[in-house]
C-alpha cells in the first residue's frame, strides 16, 4: 500500500533513479484487462480509464463493475459538477484499502482562467486604441499558430471556441505586462487551495497525477514559474507524485511544449480520428522522451452528449465507419481507433452506466487493421 510516507520516500529516491528505467507499478490487475505503462512514471494503467464528467452522487454504482473488470485509473477535477465528481469518487473508494487499487488524477481547474483574468484586468484599464492593437495582435498570433484550423480544432462542448482567443489575448500582452502576471504568487495560492479541496473531497492524502493546468490552451501557460515550484513543494509533502496537464485546444502544441520542458510526466490530450494527423507526430515525440499520453475526447469526434452539438456531422461518422468497418457503435470504434496507437497509454471514457462499462472496457487489448479513410 502506498501512503503519503511512501510518496515522500519515493521523492527522496527519485534523483538517483532518474537514469534508470522506471519500476512498473501495478494496481487492480485483473485478467481480461490490458495495461500499458504511463511513460516514465512506471504506472501500469488500464487501457480504458474512467472519466469524471458523469460521476455523480446519484450515478456511480456501476464503477464497481469497472473495478471488477480491471479498470485502475480514475480521472477527476474540481470543475466536474462543482466538486461533486470528486466527492462521489470518495464515496466509491470508501477508504484507504480501495483507494490503493486505483491511480487517482485530479486537476487545477481554472488555472488558465486565472492567468487570463489577471491580464484582462490590466487590459480593461488601457485606452481603447491600445486595446484594439492588442486584440489585433492576439488574432494574428492565433492565426499564425493555426490552433483553430478545421479538422484540428473540434467543438467538444458549447463554449470551447472562447478558450483560444482568451489565451492569446493574454499572450499578446506578455511583452509589455508579463512581469506583472507571469510571476504572480496568486498562482501558488490557487494551486495549493485547489489541491487541498480535492484531497478533502476525495478523502485521500495524496494524488498520483496532478494536472496543472486543467484545459491548457496555449504553450505559454506552461512557463508560469509557480507551476513547477509549487508542484515541487507539494511533492515533497507527499501530496502529489507526478505532474501532468490536460488540453483540449491546440493539443499538439501543448504536448510538444510539455515534452520540451522536461518536468511534465504525462499529458492528457484531445486525440481522435479527426485530429490524429496533426497529433501523431507530437505524441510520438513526447513518448520518445518518456512522457505518458492519455487520450481524451477520442469518442467525441463520433458522438456527443451535448444536445447543442447534435447530431455529429455525418462525414465524421462515415469516416470512422470506413476506418473500422462493422456493426460496432461509432463511439466504440473511435476508442478502438485511438488504442491502435502504440505511443498512447490509454483512453478516457465517460462511463455513464453499466452498458458503457461493459462495451468500452471490452475494447482493451483488441487489435484491428485500420482501413484507409
Amino acid at each position: 500500500m502506498i501512503t503519503r510516507r511512501g510518496v515522500l520516500a519515493g521523492t527522496m529516491a527519485a534523483a538517483g533513479a532518474m537514469a534508470q528505467a522506471p519500476k512498473q507499478e501495478w494496481r487492480n490487475r485483473q485478467p481480461g484487462m490490458a495495461y500499458r505503462q504511463l511513460g516514465r512514471t512506471g504506472l501500469m494503467v488500464s487501457e480504458v480509464v474512467c472519466g469524471g464528467d458523469p460521476v455523480r452522487l446519484n450515478n456511480w454504482v456501476h464503477l464497481r463493475l469497472a473495478e471488477e473488470k480491471g479498470l485502475n485509473y480514475l480521472d477527476m477535477a474540481p470543475a466536474y459538477g462543482r466538486g461533486e465528481a470528486e466527492t462521489t469518487y470518495g464515496k466509491f473508494l470508501g477508504g484507504p484499502a480501495r483507494r490503493e487499487k486505483f491511480f487517482l488524477a485530479t486537476k487545477v481547474s481554472g488555472f488558465a482562467g486565472l492567468r487570463n483574468r489577471l491580464y484582462l484586468e490590466i487590459y480593461k484599464g488601457l485606452p481603447e486604441s491600445r486595446q484594439k492593437a492588442i486584440r489585433a495582435r492576439a488574432d494574428e498570433m492565433l492565426e499564425a499558430r493555426g490552433g483553430m484550423k478545421p479538422g484540428y480544432f473540434l467543438e467538444y462542448w458549447p463554449g470551447i471556441t472562447r478558450e483560444l482567443p482568451a489565451a492569446y489575448l493574454s499572450n499578446a500582452m506578455m511583452t509589455d505586462f508579463g512581469h506583472r502576471v507571469e510571476g504572480s504568487k496568486e498562482f501558488r495560492k490557487f494551486i495549493i487551495e485547489a489541491l487541498e479541496g480535492s484531497l478533502k473531497r476525495v478523502g485521500t492524502d495524496y494524488f498520483d497525477i496532478f494536472h496543472i493546468p486543467h484545459g491548457g490552451a496555449a504553450p505559454e501557460e506552461l512557463d508560469i514559474p509557480e507551476i513547477l515550484a509549487t508542484f515541487g513543494e507539494l511533492k515533497k509533502q507527499g501530496k502529489v507524485r507526478f505532474l501532468g496537464l490536460s488540453t483540449h485546444s491546440d493539443p499538439a502544441a501543448m504536448v510538444r511544449k510539455a515534452a520540451a520542458l522536461g518536468h511534465y510526466d504525462m499529458v492528457m490530450c484531445a486525440y481522435n480520428f479527426v485530429n490524429g494527423g496533426a497529433m501523431d507526430p507530437a505524441i510520438r515525440e513526447a513518448a520518445a522522451r518518456g512522457v505518458g499520453i492519455i487520450a481524451m475526447k477520442a469518442a467525441m469526434a463520433a458522438a456527443t452528449q451535448h444536445k447543442e452539438l447534435q447530431p455529429v456531422p455525418e462525414w465524421r461518422v462515415a469516416m470512422i465507419n470506413r476506418l473500422i468497418p462493422g456493426d460496432m457503435k461509432p463511439a466504440m470504434k473511435a476508442y478502438l481507433w485511438a488504442l491502435q496507437n502504440p505511443n498512447l497509454t490509454a483512453v478516457v471514457s465517460n462511463l455513464w452506466d453499466e452498458t458503457h462499462v461493459r462495451e468500452n472496457l471490452s475494447l482493451a487489448g483488441r487489435k484491428v487493421k485500420l482501413q484507409l479513410a
